[in-house]
């Protein structure tokens, strides 16, 4: 996803350009430090404390220019209007938050109203639209069955989430004045993988199926993620 992520980047700023950018529900920091190392100016927003503390950890043993770069803020994403005015930022990143939100809606919306005009939001969301997929492929088809008409699922933290649909987003981006540019499925064939499972051998031609795949009808629609980006009108 990071691929599909500079890949909008690279086609949107000119080469060198010092990005403003938002990390909403940041975690650990991950993605935000990958950033902050390519040289722009980012500020991660994140409201578990643990989560925080292991960002600050992170960011503590880079380099000073890298700490400079980034700054963390302790808070939830639905309130960027408390913390930052209108049109702030050149990327908004939201990936792997909205599976946690009721009602997303607003929170797009905030979130939109940070970018400036032209900026990017990217979301990473659970795909609403291929629930099934894995329940079926673990052969639990009682499950695969139940999945089929509901965004409501069970994750493997065993909290009780719901997914996005492509068509529903779609709708809420141009609503919000960010209309969807493009989209790629993520994990299309390793979201049955585990977090210990071991890396294979063949690793690069793993990882060169997977980002084909995400760019490809119909594969990206069953992906167990779909990635999304819009861009402010």
């Amino acid at each position: 996803m990071a691929r599909q992520l500079d890949e909008q980047i690279v086609g949107r700023y000119p080469v060198g350009q010092r990005l403003r950018v938002l990390d909403v529900g940041m975690g650990q920091g991950t993605q935000a430090l990958r950033l902050a190392r390519a040289g722009h100016q980012v500020t991660g927003l994140e409201q578990d404390s643990t989560m925080v503390a292991a960002a600050r950890e992170a960011l503590s043993a880079e380099p000073e220019g890298i700490r400079e770069r980034m700054r963390i803020i302790e808070g939830d994403g639905r309130d960027t209007g408390v913390h930052f005015l209108p049109g702030s930022f050149d990327v908004v990143l939201c990936h792997g938050v909205l599976m946690y939100v009721e009602e997303p809606d607003p929170l797009l919306a905030g979130l939109a109203r940070m970018l400036a005009p032209g900026g990017l939001l990217s979301l990473l969301v659970r795909n609403g639209d291929a629930l099934a997929m894995r329940p079926g492929l673990a052969g639990d088809w009682a499950g695969a069955l139940g999945a089929f008409d509901t965004t409501a699922y069970r994750n493997r933290l065993g909290l009780d989430v719901r997914a996005d649909r492509l068509s529903t987003l779609t709708a809420t981006l141009a609503g919000i004045g960010a209309p969807l540019q493009a989209w790629y499925g993520v994990r299309v064939f390793t979201d049955t993988a585990t977090d210990d499972t071991e890396t294979p051998a063949d690793v690069e031609a793993l990882l060169a199926c997977e980002e084909r795949a995400g760019r490809t009808d119909p594969y990206r629609g069953v992906a167990a993620l779909l990635h999304l980006c819009g861009v402010r009108g």
